[in-house]
C-alpha cells in the first residue's frame, strides 16, 4: 500500500553536502534529478493542449526510428535497474522476507495500471492490459530477483542473451498465420503472441498489438538490468572520477553498437528492439553520468550546482505519483461537463484549454505546447510543496 515517509529537504542544499555524501549509500541525488526531469518529459509529452498539433520532437516515431519523446520510457527503465542497487543492496537485500516485498510492490504498481485503464468507463471486457506502469512493475520484479541472485557478470551475460534470443525471435521465427518472421507493426511476432493471448484487451489505438506487450518485454528487462549494471558500479569504491569515466566510456560504446546494429535490426520503441535497448541504455548512461558528475562530485568545490535541482528532485522523489495522478486527473476533467456560450457541451478540460490558451496564440502548435507546460509547473508547485513538507508517497 503507499505510504508516506520524511525525506530531508536539505538533500537538495549545498550547505548540506556533507549530509547528502552520509546518504549516498542509500540515495543518490543525482539519480533523483534525473529521475525527475525524465518524469517531467513524460508529463510534457502524454499532456499536451491538443493532440492534434503537437510538434514532431514531443510525438512517438511512426515506426522505425527514433525521437527524444522515445528516450522518456527507457530512460525511467533504466533508472528503476540504478534504483534497485540502492535499494536492495547491502542487508536489505539479505533480509526474510525482501522477495515478498517485491512481488508486493510489482503487484501495487500492476494494479496502479490496470485501475488507469479501467477508469472511469470500468469495462472489464474490453480493457486494456498491458500499459507503462504493467511493464514498470514486470520490470521491476525481474530485475530485483535477478539482482538478489545473481553476480554482475551473470547480469552481464543475461542482458546479453536476452537481447540477441530476440533478435532471432523477430527476424528468424516464422509467425504463424503469416508463414515468415517480419517487423511489420501488425504481423510481427510480438504482435502475433498479443492477440492470441490478450486479443480484445490490447492498446485501443493499435487494436491488434501492444506497445507495451508481452514479448517487447524481455528487451525492456534488458534495459532495467542495464541501469543495474550501473548502480553497482556507482555503489562500488572506486574513485568517483573513475566512475564518471566509466560511464562515459559504456555509455559511448553502447549508443555506438546500438546504432551499429540499427542497420540490420532497426531501433524501434513499439517493439523495443535491441538497437533501441542499446542505443537508449549509452545515452541514459551519459545523461545520468553528466548528473552525477556536477551534482555529486563538483558539488564539493562548488556548491552552486546543486541550486536549480529542487524541483527536479521534488519530480523525482514522488515519480510514480506524479505519473499516476497526471494520467487519472485529466480523465476526471473530461468527465466534468461544461457548457460553451455556443451551446456545445465539451469536458472541463477542453474548456479550459480553449478558454486559457488557443485565443492567446496564433499558432495551434504553441498553444497546445503551452497547455503541456502549464499542466508541469502546476505540478512543480504540487510536488514542490511536498518535497518542502517532507512528504514523500512511496509505493
Amino acid at each position: 500500500m503507499p505510504q508516506t515517509v520524511g525525506y530531508g529537504s536539505s538533500a537538495a542544499d549545498a550547505s548540506a553536502a556533507s549530509v547528502a555524501d552520509k546518504r549516498h549509500a542509500t540515495r543518490l541525488l543525482s539519480l533523483d534529478v534525473f529521475r525527475g526531469i525524465t518524469v517531467a518529459g513524460m508529463i510534457l509529452v502524454n499532456n499536451p493542449g491538443d493532440w492534434g498539433h503537437v510538434y514532431a520532437p514531443l510525438l512517438h516515431a511512426p515506426w522505425h526510428g527514433w525521437t527524444p519523446t522515445d528516450l522518456i520510457f527507457p530512460f525511467f527503465l533504466f533508472i528503476v535497474g540504478v534504483s534497485i542497487t540502492y535499494a536492495l543492496g547491502g542487508p536489505i537485500g539479505q533480509q526474510k522476507g525482501v522477495a515478498g516485498k517485491i512481488l508486493r510492490r510489482s503487484l501495487v504498481l500492476f494494479g496502479l495500471g490496470l485501475f488507469l485503464n479501467l477508469f472511469p468507463k470500468f469495462d472489464f471486457a474490453t480493457f486494456r492490459i498491458p500499459g507503462v506502469l504493467q511493464r514498470i512493475a514486470l520490470v521491476y520484479l525481474a530485475c530485483s530477483l535477478i539482482y538478489l541472485r545473481t553476480s554482475t557478470r551473470a547480469q552481464s551475460r543475461l542482458i546479453v542473451i536476452l537481447l540477441i534470443a530476440y533478435w532471432l525471435l523477430l527476424t528468424v521465427v516464422p509467425v504463424p498465420g503469416v508463414g515468415y518472421a517480419n517487423m511489420e507493426p501488425t504481423t510481427n511476432l510480438g504482435a502475433w503472441l498479443d492477440r492470441t493471448l490478450l486479443e480484445g484487451h490490447l492498446w485501443a489505438s493499435a487494436k491488434v498489438w501492444d506497445p507495451e506487450g508481452l514479448l517487447s518485454t524481455l528487451p525492456a528487462i534488458a534495459t532495467g538490468l542495464s541501469g543495474v549494471l550501473v548502480g553497482t558500479l556507482l555503489r562500488s569504491d572506486r574513485p568517483e572520477a573513475d566512475k564518471v569515466a566509466w560511464l562515459f566510456a559504456a555509455g559511448c560504446l553502447s549508443v555506438v553498437s546500438g546504432v551499429i546494429w540499427d542497420s540490420f535490426f532497426p531501433i524501434n520503441k513499439a517493439l523495443w528492439t535491441s538497437s533501441f535497448v542499446l542505443l537508449t541504455a549509452g545515452l541514459a548512461m551519459l545523461g545520468l553520468a553528466l548528473c552525477y558528475w556536477f551534482i555529486d562530485v563538483q558539488v564539493r568545490t562548488s556548491p552552486g550546482y546543486r541550486r536549480w535541482t529542487t524541483p527536479f528532485v521534488a519530480f523525482g522523489v514522488n515519480a510514480i505519483t506524479v505519473f499516476f495522478l497526471s494520467g487519472l486527473i485529466p480523465r476526471i476533467l473530461n468527465m466534468i461537463r461544461v457548457t460553451r456560450p455556443d451551446g456545445t457541451e465539451v469536458g472541463a478540460r477542453e474548456w479550459m484549454y480553449q478558454t486559457f490558451f488557443v485565443p492567446y496564440f496564433t499558432s495551434p502548435y504553441n498553444a497546445s505546447l503551452a497547455g503541456a507546460v502549464t499542466f508541469i509547473l502546476i505540478w512543480v508547485v504540487i510536488l514542490w510543496w511536498m518535497y518542502a513538507k517532507k512528504i514523500i508517497i512511496k509505493v
